[in-house]
């Protein structure tokens, strides 16, 4: 299955919105499109997880780093609507814990 990033401002943040599998394969493009909005220098950027249907390793150190660069930064880096199956993987691995989770995307505006 393909992936498909897209992202947009919203107010005081960047949303990138992934929608498919994000796997070994599909990675670099979300990779990609977090590289180039942490080059804008984002202050607070929210990944849309909410169509991403599988998530493997390779997805979620792709997250890692793009979270890791960001706060050497002093931005805020947050996942937002994850489907179960990749909230459990955030469990299993305890990545939970690392990142900041959200039900839904924040309004705009709001920080």
């Amino acid at each position: 299955m393909e992936l498909n990033v897209s992202t947009s401002s919203r107010g005081d943040h960047a949303v990138v919105t992934a929608t498919g599998e994000l796997d070994l394969y599909t990675a670099p493009r979300l990779q990609t499109a977090l590289a180039a909005v942490l080059r804008d220098q984002a202050g607070r950027v929210v990944v849309d997880l909410s169509g991403v249907e599988f998530c493997d390793s390779t997805g979620m150190n792709v997250l890692l780093a793009a979270m890791k660069r960001l706060k050497e930064q002093g931005g805020a880096f947050e996942l937002a609507a994850p489907r179960p199956a990749v909230r459990r993987i955030l469990q299993v691995t305890g990545l939970d814990g690392v990142f900041t989770i959200t039900d839904a995307l924040p309004a705009p505006g709001t920080g």
